[in-house]
């Protein structure tokens, strides 16, 4: 009997322990791509405002709801009753409801993939649709013109619903590019086309790369792999020519602004007049340290003006076009970086600088718009902290600030028309996601929504925030450590160093998790610390924090990277001889040049994509950070990891995309056969259809692949 009961409490003890045990995580629940991976991330509500009302609205995919008082919700919409219409006009369903956009607060317009549709939501009806051929992309649509602009076997169109598509442009040779994005999408610049306020007329983007090398891609996918040639402009060799065109619509007239020479500048951050009788181009020069904003006439062409100039011995980047007020003729809203910081600027077209409305040892991130009476203007902004953002909105008139959001972390916003509301969707360190609205006249909040935390009953390690100085011994730098689970201070414990560190990325924030990659928890499940740091180069701190890497690249963030190492090797739980370091692109870049200058520090290390001679990067970038290989052949030497293979002592792995257009594969390879020459051993692994990002399912195989690689050898 004594022997029966022992059995049956062992077996219950057993019971209890395995019960307690929280759960592993695995690779598909922690990669993008990954089977489980949306489990993992915070619960979000899609929310917004209904048109230029103050009213909430809940977006479900097949519902929508108006968040009424007590937080009530009221039916406005219904994916069936939506495709029920589409039908009957023998128009494609929608799968969702998620890419709707309000026309006011009784209709919205939506892309099905075929066509343009407005959706009258009083009397279920479609209202009208514009069609496009299948193909077509790049499709724009503006409701004051009621109409839309595509690109169409490279050719621009213009089409309304009740007429046939006009054709504005012919792009006329293999090498014209119409209507996108030019400069590859540096400077702010996320489209091609630009329509005026009351959709009177289109300006667009011409690009000519005819001067411009080709770059040889190779499909591998036919039997006799075929060549897939790109523009792809390098530091110092030619580089395109960019004109902008205006499409008078009523006039059914094409002019191209006379922006002269020479051809190779950039055409930045276009924007219009609200009389539409001007358009303001920030035009950059080549060397990227000399902006001119210009005025120029939209009926003739003509260059009237230059507005102002910005200099820099280092650089400048104009990301954000400028911001007319409305009611105010042509006075508008400049962001720029002229004291050090990006501020706000108030201008008048004819009188020049009104006043700076924003100043401070701080940076503006975003800016919002005004309030119904054009009277404040709201932003976000590092006022509180680089680690944060805010919301805060200027007065006009007086310049004063106030602040918008309470809640430290980090804050994405959505404002009414009007001014009055805020939906504040936020987390922080250890909060995973909060929704609430807040009335900006009474200061009050309304909680609409808290997410619980997904990782509830897994083993996830403890992620802490840390400030550790610079290699300058003065500059205080952001870091993130993640510990294992069920850490034991008295054991040593390996370190993987997640590496970034070039410009506009912060990777250290405080948001969820201190913006952790999932990965990184799966790391420190397996047994690693898992450590990343923000050094001297990376954005939100200032133009002297940010452009120290002029010239120098890879220098500075270097050795402000080993200080974060040499603050890991002084505690007493880090394996000082175990330590590796992964990082993709610049990251990529990085971990090579990291590996090659401290060689005893780093075991282990994978890079992936990584630029390894700058000579090879395209020009917009490249030769911001380093002027051209003929001005800095000693910043591009130095640079360049090629050139020091013969330091590496650790285990490397080298990844790279076979048809990458950002980071092409000329760099890895030329490295590899530096690494040949110098008797170096070093492993390679290729995607052979990716790009510079190794996406979808295939993405867990990567990150498979990277983990192994630590396992095996740290």
């Amino acid at each position: 009997m004594k022997r029966m009961l022992l059995i049956l409490t062992m077996t219950l003890s057993v019971l209890m322990v395995g019960a307690q045990q929280k759960k592993q995580l695995t690779l598909e629940d922690v990669i993008s791509g990954g089977k489980n991976f949306r489990k993992f991330i915070p619960e979000n509500k899609y929310m917004g405002f209904l048109g230029d009302t103050d009213m909430v609205f809940q977006n479900e995919g097949d519902s929508l709801y108006v968040i009424g008082e007590n937080n009530s919700k009221d039916l406005l919409l219904s994916l069936t009753e939506v495709n029920e219409a589409l039908k009957g006009e023998d128009l494609k369903a929608l799968k969702s409801l998620y890419r709707i956009t309000f026309i006011g607060e009784t209709s919205f317009w939506v892309n099905n993939g075929e066509s343009i549709i407005v959706y009258g939501i009083q009397d279920k009806k479609v209202a009208y649709y514009i069609s496009y051929p299948k193909g077509a992309k790049d499709i724009d649509y503006n409701i004051e013109a009621n109409a839309i602009a595509y690109i169409y076997n490279k050719d621009l169109y213009i089409a309304t619903p009740d007429s046939e598509p006009v054709l504005v442009e012919k792009a006329g040779a293999e090498h014209i590019v119409l209507g996108q994005s030019v400069h590859r999408n540096e400077f702010g610049i996320h489209n091609g086309m630009f329509w005026s306020p009351k959709g009177k007329s289109l300006a667009f983007y011409r690009m000519d790369e005819s001067m411009v090398t080709d770059y040889p891609l190779v499909d591998i996918t036919a039997r006799v792999a075929e060549l897939e040639n790109i523009k792809y402009p390098m530091a110092g060799m030619k580089s395109h020519h960019v004109t902008v065109g205006v499409y008078d619509i009523n006039k059914k007239e094409l002019k191209y602004l006379k922006t002269g020479e020479p051809k190779e500048k950039y055409l930045t951050n276009v924007s219009w007049s609200p009389d539409e009788k001007y358009i303001l181009i920030a035009e950059l020069n080549r060397g990227q340290n000399h902006m001119r904003l210009n005025q120029y006439d939209t009926q003739s062409g003509i260059l009237i003006k230059e507005l102002f100039e910005e200099k820099s011995t280092r650089w400048v980047e104009p990301e954000n076009p400028a911001l007319f007020i409305p009611g105010k003729g042509n006075q508008f809203i400049w962001q720029s970086e002229r004291d050090g910081f990006n501020h706000l600027y108030w201008y008048d077209i004819e009188k020049g600088l009104v006043k700076q409305l924003t100043k401070g040892d701080w940076v503006v991130t975003k800016v919002h718009g005004f309030d119904a009476k054009n009277k404040s203007l709201f932003f976000e902004s590092t006022k509180d902290g680089a680690m944060d953002r805010h919301l805060y909105k200027v007065q006009l008139s007086s310049g004063r600030i106030s602040k918008i959001t309470n809640a430290e972390g980090y804050h994405t916003v959505n404002i009414s028309n009007s001014g009055n509301r805020v939906i504040d969707n936020y987390s922080s360190l250890n909060v995973p996601r909060v929704i609430q609205v807040i009335d900006v006249r009474k200061r009050k909040e309304n909680l609409l929504f808290t997410a619980a935390n997904p990782f509830e009953g897994m083993e996830v390690g403890k992620v802490t925030l840390n400030t550790l100085k610079a290699a300058d011994g003065k500059t205080d730098l952001k870091s993130r450590i993640i510990l294992p689970p069920n850490f034991d201070p008295n054991k040593k414990y390996p370190v993987v160093v997640y590496v970034y560190g070039g410009p506009h990325a912060q990777l250290v924030r405080n948001s969820w998790l201190g913006s952790a990659r999932l990965w990184q928890l799966y790391m420190a499940q397996q047994g690693y610390i898992a450590y990343t740091m923000d050094n001297r180069g990376t954005p939100y701190r200032g133009c002297e924090f940010e452009k120290i890497i002029h010239r120098r690249l890879g220098e500075i963030e270097a050795a402000d990277q080993y200080e974060g190492i040499k603050y890991l090797q002084s505690l007493p739980y880090v394996d000082a001889d175990r330590i590796g370091v992964h990082g993709w692109s610049f990251g990529g870049f990085m971990t090579i040049n990291l590996m090659e200058k401290y060689p005893e520090t780093f075991k282990v290390g994978v890079s992936g994509g990584p630029v390894t001679d700058w000579k090879y990067y395209e020009i917009m970038y490249g030769e911001r950070y380093m002027d051209t290989p003929e001005e800095n052949p000693e910043g591009y030497k130095r640079s360049n990891v090629n050139e020091r293979v013969d330091q590496l002592k650790g285990r490397l792995l080298v990844i790279h995309g076979a048809i990458d257009p950002v980071v092409v594969w000329q760099h890895s390879m030329d490295f590899i056969e530096q690494t040949i020459k110098k008797r170096k051993q070093v492993d390679y692994f290729v995607y052979p259809r990716h790009e510079h990002n190794v996406l979808g399912p295939d993405r867990v195989h990567l990150m498979e692949k990277v983990t192994l690689y630590f396992t095996d050898f740290l």
